[in-house]
């Protein structure tokens, strides 16, 4: 295992305890080059064992993943050439459905060749964990695809949607998986590959180095955003007030650093506050 590059600060460490699967930042982190994890993500959701992950990308793993305007959180590709977008989106406004159509014409546009027959499209799978019960019928996911309205026949277009209820909390796999994303203590997590790697980022030195890396970048754009919309640092106290807010909209913490400008050390102390 790798020395770190310099001593943890108390700050970073403090916040990164706080990080559970439902925050972006820590998702792509924990599955950037995970088949294992996604492999089980996808086993869950489908109810099948028979999904073999070859490939894991993120945002980090790949810059600018399929072009500027999109940030995707996790692109996969299994044994048989099915393609995932999975994504976490905390607020609801976040999981609108023309954001899925949105995801689904980026990866068209990437994954489609010119000359590529139509038979040989591939299907893709676009998956949004929410935060909240977006459609309020409390079923742990939300499978959307398109029919033909006057017959009820399925649209075999290959393109596929699903919302996964991330408030579901069943006693069956989902709902224990559903229970691991919003668990900060690896130690209390139901699966050891999600267990193993949230805690390989938070308590071991090599991923606790990489975790504040990502702090400090974090905290650097911050201070840049803040310069930029001249943002001072003697308006502390308006700026708690905006965290505070955030933190009450379970908006993920990683950007109430961005766009208050306060440390990771004080956005930890009011997120102690509100949890």
């Amino acid at each position: 295992m790798g020395m770190l590059e310099f001593d943890p600060p108390k700050k970073y460490l403090e916040l990164i305890e706080q990080f559970r699967l439902i925050d972006d930042t820590f998702f792509d982190v924990c599955f950037d080059g995970s088949n294992t994890c996604m492999q089980l993500l996808l086993r869950v959701f489908f109810n099948r064992d028979d999904i073999i992950v070859k490939e894991v990308v993120t945002q980090r793993s790949a810059q600018n993943l399929y072009g500027r305007s999109a940030r995707f959180d996790v692109i996969a590709v299994d044994s048989t050439g099915k393609i995932y977008n999975v994504e976490i989106q905390r607020a609801d406004e976040g999981a609108n459905p023309k954001r899925a159509r949105f995801n689904h014409s980026l990866i068209d546009s990437r994954e489609i060749n010119k000359g590529t027959k139509y038979k040989d499209f591939p299907e893709v799978w676009v998956i949004f964990i929410t935060e909240n019960d977006i459609f309020g019928k409390m079923c742990p996911m939300y499978h959307i695809d398109h029919i033909i309205k006057e017959v009820n026949q399925p649209f075999d277009d290959a393109a596929h949607t699903a919302y996964v209820n991330g408030a579901y909390r069943g006693t069956d796999a989902f709902g224990l998986l559903m229970q691991d994303f919003f668990c900060h203590d690896p130690a209390k997590m139901h699966y050891l590959e999600l267990a193993e790697r949230a805690d390989f980022f938070k308590h071991k030195k090599e991923g606790v180095n990489t975790m504040c890396k990502i702090m400090q970048t974090l905290q650097d754009e911050g201070r840049a955003e803040g310069r930029a919309e001249g943002i001072a640092t003697g308006r502390n106290e308006m700026a708690t007030d905006t965290a505070m807010k955030m933190l009450r909209f379970n908006e993920p913490i990683e950007k109430i650093i961005t766009y208050t400008n306060l440390s990771p050390e004080r956005v930890a102390e009011l997120a102690q506050q509100i949890r």
